[in-house]
C-alpha cells in the first residue's frame, strides 16, 4: 500500500505569492517518508513541479504511520529562492549548502618551555604581621535582667 496524502488546510498567500498548505501523510506499514519524498507526493496531488514545493517541517508521532507537515507552494522557483529561509532551501536541496572555508592554518607557536628550565625569579613578599595583633580589654560581663513571671493559664 502506499502513502496517502490528506491536505488539512490551504491557504492563498498573495503578497508572497504562495499557497500554504497544512498537511497529514498516512504511510502504513512503511518507515517515515523521507522530506524529498513528501515534496514528489506533494507536487503530484497540488498539480505542481516538484522545484517550487518547500516543506517547512514535518512530524511523525511514535507509534502512528501518519506524518503531519506544513509546506509552501510558490508560483516561481525565483520566488521560492528569495523569500523562503536558507535552512529550509538546503533541507529541501533546493541550494547547496555553503561549505565553510577552512580557516587558513594559524602559525603555530613555539612550544613553551618546560617549567623547569625556567630560572626561578624571587617574588617579593608583602611584609607578614607579625604575632597576633593585642587582645581587646574584655567587655565586662552582661547585666542579668528579670525575666518575666510566667502568665497563668486561664
Amino acid at each position: 500500500m502506499t502513502m496517502q496524502l490528506e491536505v488539512i488546510q490551504r491557504r492563498e498567500n498573495p503578497l508572497l505569492k504562495r499557497t500554504e498548505v497544512s498537511f497529514k501523510a498516512i504511510h502504513k506499514a512503511e518507515p517515515t517518508p523521507t522530506r524529498d519524498a513528501l515534496r514528489a507526493f506533494l507536487a503530484k496531488e497540488l498539480k505542481a513541479t516538484k522545484d517550487i514545493v518547500v516543506i517547512d517541517s514535518q512530524a511523525s508521532t511514535f507509534g502512528r504511520y501518519e506524518t503531519v507537515g506544513y509546506a509552501k507552494v510558490y508560483k516561481t522557483k525565483e520566488e521560492a529562492l528569495a523569500v523562503e529561509r536558507k535552512h529550509i532551501l538546503v533541507r529541501n536541496k533546493l541550494i547547496e549548502p555553503e561549505v565553510k572555508k577552512e580557516a587558513a592554518p594559524k602559525p603555530e607557536k613555539p612550544a613553551p618551555a618546560p617549567r623547569a628550565a625556567k630560572p626561578a625569579a624571587p617574588k617579593p613578599e608583602a611584609p607578614k604581621p607579625e604575632g597576633k595583633p593585642e587582645p581587646k580589654a574584655e567587655k565586662p560581663p552582661a547585666k542579668e535582667e528579670p525575666k518575666p513571671a510566667p502568665k497563668e493559664a486561664k
